[in-house]
């Protein structure tokens, strides 16, 4: 059952995040937008930063809930 739940949950949040993820690189198109490489380099480096904390709680099956959001420094 719990098996089940996670295959579920995994494959709706995954491709939710997948969808995220395209939308996000939508923003680098500078014909729409204006933006700094230093901006770009936040969110990328945001973005890299939650995938490591993600793969970390696989790798210790933590189940920790540390909730960081983003924002431009």
């Amino acid at each position: 059952m719990k098996d089940k739940k996670f295959r579920e949950l995994a494959k709706s949040r995954v491709n939710k995040a997948i969808k995220s993820i395209q939308l996000i690189g939508n923003l680098a198109n500078r014909s729409h937008y204006n933006y700094t490489e230093d901006e770009a380099d936040q969110i990328i480096n945001a973005l890299e930063k939650e995938l490591k904390t993600t793969k970390q709680k696989f790798k210790n099956s933590s189940n920790g809930r540390r909730r960081d959001a983003f924002d431009f420094e």
